[in-house]
């Protein structure tokens, strides 16, 4: 565990928003979360939209961060802004931004990788555009790069996606979380979207090749894990045109919780499609037989797992599920261990049944289709919602307090 960051002086300099300061929310060490100002850029550059952010969600990263300091290789060594799902209103904008205008509403993508430069890499701008693979990649609350957790955020102009009348700042934030399970559901399939060469929205008008959004038509999917993830993987697949779905935990809570959300209809779950099926694992019982009760729920074929989780148990379980010629969507991070031990040569493993196994880091190219998917109401992610805070110090302490217990507490947003 990283020790507690020590603090960085302020700039002094004052926010945009009536001359207040920008506050903003600053982690400096285990459980340590501060509101005190944040600096912000006086001008503009030609592509920066400055936001007044408006709603922030809490994912499982941040509270990591907040609990430990670090993710992996990522620690915060420093005092950082915390905060990564986001949306707000444009207060200004910069002279060579035409995507938006002072008064909208934007969701903001969290990520920048290098695309936007010259030298931008192969991920970026080489033939793959998979710019979340980026070695360069910035990416709100990842140190040592800032959150958005803040009065004021300015951000590149490319990243910021106008919301529709009918889709709320709240929703706009859940374009982050969202994003993941659109990802997800494009890497299910084989051989995927051909990714082209980024081109920056202001250089061209013509609608972004990657706007489209993946087709999982008559699919059989399975999703393991049902956290706000894995109810959006599953609210997202049966939008996508999947056939069956089923989703499973072995948290009784989650399974409740799971069978209310998706009962079906604009407002639980997502509008048309095949209906859910959600089942409690046991939590002793063996990965074959947890396959087997997944195999029945989708008719005995189980063209994509999609495991939430991300470790041994369910990663075994999703394996023996899947059907031959399927393919395993590994999305979740939750393995501690340095290596997992998986069937991989055995006749029930990936060799000889031709089981696929795909990683999902982040995502690409997915804020375009989320707000098409909630502007056409087929996914409905305000019940995730399940706790509202406002921007005190006392809210955000207890914000993430709540985050960190878990339990009935799926997304915890704030309204600044």
């Amino acid at each position: 565990m990283a020790d507690a960051a020590k603090p960085l002086p302020s700039d002094g300099k004052e926010g945009s928003n009536g001359g207040e300061a920008n506050i903003a929310a600053w982690l400096y060490g285990v459980e340590d979360i501060r509101l005190l100002p944040a600096p912000t850029a006086p001008e503009l550059g030609p592509h920066d939209v400055r936001v007044r952010v408006k709603a922030v969600g809490i994912c499982g990263s941040d509270v990591h961060f907040y609990k430990h300091m670090r993710i992996a290789d990522f620690v915060v060594r420093a005092p950082m802004i915390i905060g990564h799902e986001s949306a707000g209103v444009v207060l200004e904008v910069g002279a060579a931004v035409t995507r938006c205008q002072p008064g909208d509403a934007v969701a903001m993508e969290p990520g920048r990788g290098c695309l936007a430069t010259a030298a931008a890499c192969a991920h970026c701008a080489g033939g793959q555009g998979r710019y979340n693979l980026c070695r360069d990649m910035q990416f709100f609350a990842t140190p040592p790069v800032h959150g958005s957790l803040a009065n004021e955020v300015i951000h590149p102009d490319f990243l910021c996606f106008p919301l529709p009348p009918s889709v709320s700042l709240e929703e706009g934030a859940m374009c982050e979380p969202l994003s993941v399970a659109v990802h997800a559901c494009r890497r299910a399939l084989a051989p995927g979207p051909a990714l082209l060469p980024f081109t920056h929205p202001s250089d061209s008008p013509s609608p972004s090749p990657f706007a489209s959004e993946p087709s999982l038509s008559g699919l059989h999917v399975a999703v393991v894990g049902a956290g706000p993830i894995g109810l959006l993987v599953a609210m997202t697949a049966r939008a996508l045109g999947a056939t069956a779905v089923a989703i499973a935990d072995v948290s009784a809570e989650r399974v409740g919780f799971a069978q209310e959300v998706l009962g079906g209809g604009e407002e639980k779950g997502s509008g048309g499609g095949c209906g859910f099926k959600v089942l409690q694992m046991e939590a002793g019982a063996t990965p074959e037989a947890n396959a087997a009760r997944l195999l029945e729920a989708c008719a005995g074929t189980i063209h994509v797992t999609m495991d939430c989780v991300g470790i041994t148990a369910t990663m075994r379980t999703a394996l023996h599920a899947t059907s031959a010629g399927g393919r395993v969507v590994l999305i979740g991070m939750g393995e501690t261990a340095p290596e997992m031990s998986l069937p991989i040569p055995s006749a029930v493993g990936v060799a000889l049944r031709e089981v696929d196994i795909v990683g999902v880091f982040r995502y690409c190219h997915t804020y375009d289709v989320c707000v098409s998917l909630r502007r056409d109401k087929r996914v409905n992610v305000k019940p995730l919602i399940t706790h509202r805070y406002g921007f005190s110090q006392e809210d955000v302490e207890a914000a993430f307090r709540v985050s960190a217990r878990g339990g009935k507490a799926v997304k915890v947003m704030f309204k600044l």
